[in-house]
């Protein structure tokens, strides 16, 4: 490993010359306080930023026991000190001047969940943050003093204040810590009390606009019903009183803006912990729950849906079906399907984004299409099945069907955002308004296994520069491309993750991709199916983080481990 000294005589050789030069600086670099790593150069100050690395080793971080003691704490950790490098750097950020991206510095930006991320990665040896920085120039000269400048006094300032105990706030670091392990508690007591979620008195469930995730000003906040309370003793915070949601199907109505998706949306992003101040702290879903609706057009291969469609007028089979451009309902049935797969105990369905005849029909329409007529077995007839025979539990809002009053366990009324239990009230209503009851065929657990192929449609062949002959025994390329929140490019091909709406961070996304790729280059052999596939990936990630699937080893920041529902969903809604 070079020293500092190193880096400094290179940058005044390299200077005022030809931007590729610049190649030169990668490396480590031993700076008194920290390591310093140039991982990737851009190959022109109008590129995509160089990323840069650096390793701050934890005993002279000196951070006390309760923050380091396991992944929990370490994580909550990690995504405090990131908020604070961010806002550090961004006092700095093209104070270095030039060309293009010149003097950029560019650091994670955290929204209200907090997920674990390759920006700032916190080990039992060492802190690790990722970031990117623009390496000045004038047109495409080297303009290595603006350089220094980052790297010696601009960085150094940086790393002290964000990722040094001392330096920090430490009633913040222990109010951060002490929270993540208060959230953990709420969820590790929820199977005991045979709850599937929590919500906390006290809460603020709205959010600010449809496009901001922070807590709406001056609104009302959530009062759990009497019958329904639950009182839990927490490590740090003692006894907090909230709604516990029972295993079972829990049933949400109510006027129009009254409060029902506001609910079932906070129950959602309850699978994440949240910061403090974002007003659903203690808002906590079972960790495997996942949101569910129709998806006009998605792709599905060889997946099960004999749950919910038989019979088809084509004589296509259902135990294993396939379609390019699936109806709302096959895509419903698809989607829960594959929820069972990926081990998720709660489903959590809004009747607005579903397909309505996935999900009931009336005894109008029993009467009109017979049953033998009907491939379709409704949601309404699978959910007490779903929840007796595999116990996997309900949560679904429903605004125009009374008959899901007849399957709830728990109906919840949100009444100007609070929340009513009107369960009583619906069962005595249920007898005097009887439903025809449709017969389903009998339970039976899906049984897919869908085996992935590999896709050559875009994938680059690795040649030797000379001969331009294909290296044998090395895997293809294929590159990717973020599109947001909602998908990626893999090759030519778009993945379309725009209704997997647990997805909340970009960097998810990114994650998604850079595993799909790796996915595609060196685990497809025709054999491993997408369970195994899933499972696969989510010990590498437990156990090496994102590095794994990394070229060379050497991950960038920007990205954030998804959960295996999401690398389920992923794997799934890849067109091959």
């Amino acid at each position: 490993m070079q020293s500092y000294n190193d880096l400094q005589s290179q940058l005044k050789t390299i200077d005022h010359k030809s931007y590729p030069l610049y190649k030169s600086l990668r490396g480590s670099y031993q700076f008194p306080k920290y390591i310093l790593s140039i991982d990737h150069v851009q190959g022109d100050p109008f590129a995509a930023p160089s990323d840069v690395r650096v390793t701050v080793d934890t005993k002279a971080a000196r951070f006390p026991a309760f923050a380091m003691k396991d992944k929990l704490t370490r994580t909550a950790l990690a995504d405090e000190l990131l908020r604070n490098f961010a806002a550090k750097v961004n006092q700095f950020t093209f104070k270095a001047k030039g060309s293009g991206k010149s003097g950029l510095i560019s650091v994670t930006h955290c929204g209200q969940e907090v997920l674990q991320r390759t920006a700032c990665e916190i080990s039992e040896k060492e802190i690790t943050a990722r970031f990117a920085v623009g390496f000045p120039a004038n047109g495409r000269t080297i303009n290595a003093k603006e350089l220094e400048k980052i790297l010696f006094e601009y960085l150094p300032q940086c790393v002290e204040q964000s990722f040094y105990y001392k330096n920090l706030n430490a009633q913040k670091v222990k109010e951060v810590v002490e929270l993540a392990e208060d959230q953990q508690a709420i969820r590790e007591k929820l199977p005991e009390l045979g709850l599937a979620a929590f919500v906390a008195d006290d809460s603020v469930l709205p959010r600010e606009s449809g496009i901001s995730s922070k807590p709406m000003k001056q609104s009302v906040r959530f009062v759990s019903p009497e019958t329904m309370r639950v009182t839990l003793e927490l490590p740090h915070r003692g006894k907090i009183t909230g709604m516990g949601v029972p295993k079972g199907i829990t049933l949400i109505v109510g006027g129009g803006y009254h409060g029902k998706s506001t609910l079932l949306n906070a129950l959602e992003l309850g699978v994440y912990n949240h910061i403090a101040g974002d007003g659903r702290e203690y808002v906590i879903a079972d960790e495997t729950a996942q949101k569910l609706r129709s998806e006009d057009g998605r792709f599905i291969k060889n997946v099960d849906i004999s749950m919910f469609i038989n019979d088809l007028p084509n004589g296509r089979d259902t135990k294993d079906f396939s379609t390019a451009d699936a109806s709302g309902s096959t895509s419903q049935a698809a989607g829960i399907v594959e929820a069972v797969e990926a081990g998720s105990r709660l489903l959590l369905l809004d009747e607005d984004t579903s397909a309505t005849n996935f999900m009931v029909r009336d005894a109008f329409m029993q009467k009109v299409v017979s049953p033998d007529k009907e491939p379709i077995t409704p949601f309404l007839s699978r959910a007490r099945d779903l929840y007796e025979k595999a116990g996997i539990s309900t949560i679904l809002v429903a605004g125009s069907s009374g008959a899901f009053f007849h399957i709830a366990d728990t109906v919840i009324q949100m009444d100007q955002y609070e929340p009513v239990d009107i369960t009583e009230k619906a069962k005595n209503l249920c007898g005097q308004f009887p439903i025809m009851q449709e017969t389903a065929k009998p339970f039976v657990l899906p049984d897919s296994h869908r085996v992935m192929e590999k896709d050559r449609n875009g994938a680059v062949k690795r040649r030797d520069y000379r001969s331009g002959e294909v290296k044998k025994g090395e895997p293809e390329r294929l590159k990717v491309k973020t599109l947001g929140v909602d998908g990626f490019m893999l090759g030519k091909q778009n993945v379309d993750l725009r209704y997997i709406e647990q997805l909340i961070d970009s960097e998810q996304t990114a994650a998604l991709g850079l595993l799909l790729k790796y996915t595609v280059e060196h685990l497809v052999d025709g054999k491993r199916t997408i369970s195994e596939t899933a499972q696969w990936l989510e010990q590498k990630l437990e156990q090496e983080g994102m590095v794994f699937a990394a070229e060379h080893g050497v991950i960038s920041g920007g990205y954030a481990i998804p959960r295996i529902q999401e690398i389920y969903s992923c794997l799934n809604r890849y067109r091959v």
